[in-house]
């Protein structure tokens, strides 16, 4: 048991570091290097670069900060640019895509009934988006703009896998429901190919009150329609896309398990991706990424991180529920610091998956066992090992030195919110959030998803949608962003292209800093972020100016 406790101290105090020595290997089990790679390495397909502006981008010292070419150009005029870590790997372990996607129905799919008194007409929206159908909307598909970051580690394989796969698997999940977004006068069936439903909710109620009454509507009666005994939930469209995105990083995380068999998909990833369909913008994060909305100087966080502190009680109610996941090697309670085997008898403060407060028991044998979360902040580490508790890959991660995974702790499902980009949506429904948080901030999936409209504002030039892996937030506040990119585009030509490309570059320089004699320094002599850094810069004023 000691050498197993000093086993998993040195790799938790290294973190999960498997990507420092360069290998494209995952942690045992399958997917050794000399499986086929899924897809090479390089670095995100729009900016264009050969193989030897690749290789010239890898070097560690220099750091080289990398940005879309002038001949190029990405949706909404979104500003792109990247660094390489300061050696923590030998690849940049971030991948990043961007691309415009054509949703249409499969053929053969099975759709809702149209609403035959559904009046077809063109939006007056810009864009051409609107609350009814369109003409020909059979045949045209709706499109839809992406923008996504993976960060990958213990080597580059499953961001490299992820980048280049999950926007189909999303455009796949979306082909269900394409034509029930196209009308969303009408609310989705509960199920496909019924007839969209108007019926009052009261007089629903009121079948289930007349069959207990044994009156006209009771069961058997002819002619009549089958007895609800429950409201039908009205369920919003939004909510079916939110629905396609978690659907579609859970068949992600399914293909990289079939696959890494086959070939060499080395470590894990996060994945923050951003949608807009149909005049909506969401956002999925899984993992430790992170976006925000800088508005009239204005901060609206986007997203939350997922780290072993923010998701402590779930992981320990998985290990109380579950304890043979934790190899009786660890314990699932957390503990200010170690407990010590002179402390037995003792009372320790200690909290368990039910508690956000703290409280004493008595130490018992079992709680020697080294903690399932232990450490702070960024060092903080599940079972010693990993620092983010939601992503895609991982299969093969173990605890060191022993036959322990740690993927059944790991999920791949991401937290999803959304904006409105179009007038005012007054529908309240199963997805809205009951309370009133103050205008602006998100609320997580898993506490139910709010609705925002931006179409109340007026967006400048200046509005912008942050993307950026943890390599800038680790060293920039949301602050600090907002307060970088408040100073520095109002400062560029409003008509120049590469503003917002060039803001990304003032945001990466500020983050990486400068290397000196004592390491790469930020502002105020602070240390500057040796990882690898990725930021978009999206302007919000093209959201209503799609083509």
């Amino acid at each position: 048991m000691l050498t197993r406790v000093k086993s998993a101290v040195a790799n938790f105090m290294g973190g999960i570091m498997a990507g420092s020595s360069g290998s494209e290997h995952g942690s045992g089990g399958c997917g050794g290097s000399d499986l086929p790679l899924r897809f090479p390495y390089g670095r995100p397909e729009f900016l264009g670069l050969s193989q030897d502006e690749v290789e010239c981008s890898a070097d560690h010292i220099a750091r080289p900060i990398l940005i879309l070419k002038e001949t190029r150009r990405l949706p909404w005029a979104t500003g792109y640019a990247e660094v390489i870590n300061a050696g923590k790997s030998t690849h940049n372990e971030d991948q990043a895509s961007c691309e415009v996607l054509t949703v249409k129905k499969k053929a053969g799919a099975i759709t809702s009934t149209p609403n035959r008194n559904s009046v077809k007409r063109r939006s007056s929206l810009p864009n051409g988006e609107g609350l009814q159908l369109k003409e020909n909307s059979e045949s045209e598909g709706v499109s839809c703009h992406y923008w996504s970051l993976f960060d990958g580690h213990a080597g580059s394989g499953a961001a490299v896998v992820a980048s280049r796969l999950l926007q189909h698997h999303i455009t796949e999940q979306l082909q269900d429901i394409v034509e029930i977004l196209k009308n969303s006068a009408v609310l989705p069936p509960a199920c496909l190919g019924e007839e969209p439903d108007h019926t009052p909710s009261s007089s629903r109620t009121l079948t289930r009150a007349a069959s207990l009454r044994g009156g006209v509507g009771a069961p058997g009666s002819p002619s009549t329609p089958p007895t609800r005994f429950f409201t039908e939930k009205k369920i919003p469209h939004e909510c079916l896309v939110i629905g396609a995105l978690e659907s579609a990083f859970k068949e992600m995380d399914l293909q990289i398990e079939r696959e890494r068999s086959s070939y060499n998909i080395s470590g894990g990833c996060t994945a923050l991706i951003v949608v807009c369909l149909l005049g909506k913008l969401y956002v999925a994060n899984a993992g430790d990424s992170r976006a925000i909305i800088i508005r009239n100087g204005e901060i609206i966080p986007m997203s939350s991180e997922f780290t072993p502190e923010t998701e402590r009680q779930r992981l320990q109610y998985l290990a109380f529920m579950q304890p043979h996941l934790l190899g009786n090697e660890f314990t699932h309670l957390e503990f200010p610091r170690r407990v010590q085997r002179k402390e037995l008898g003792k009372k320790m403060l200690y909290r368990d998956f039910n508690m956000t407060g703290w409280a004493y028991k008595t130490i018992e044998d079992d709680d020697l066992k080294f903690p399932l979360i232990y450490g702070e902040g960024k060092k903080a580490r599940v079972m010693a090992t990993i620092g983010v508790t939601r992503g895609l890959g991982d299969h093969d991660l173990k605890v060191h030195d022993s036959n322990i995974y740690i993927k059944p702790f790991l999920s791949s499902a991401p937290e999803a919110t959304l904006r409105l980009l179009r007038p005012k949506c007054s529908i309240r429904t199963p997805c809205l959030h009951e309370t009133s948080p103050a205008p602006g901030i998100s609320e997580k999936a898993s506490q139910k998803v709010r609705v925002y409209d931006l179409s109340k504002y007026e967006h400048g030039a200046d509005d912008v949608l942050i993307l950026a892996t943890d390599g800038l937030w680790d060293v920039l506040s949301n602050e600090e962003v907002a307060e970088a990119i408040t100073q520095f585009l109002p400062n560029c030509d409003p008509d120049d292209p590469h503003r917002y490309t060039l803001a990304a570059q003032d945001l990466v320089m500020r983050a990486r800093g400068v290397l000196k004699d004592r390491g790469w320094r930020i502002s105020n002599d602070r240390l500057g972020s040796g990882d690898d850094i990725s930021v978009y810069v999206i302007p919000l004023i093209h959201g209503n100016k799609l083509s």
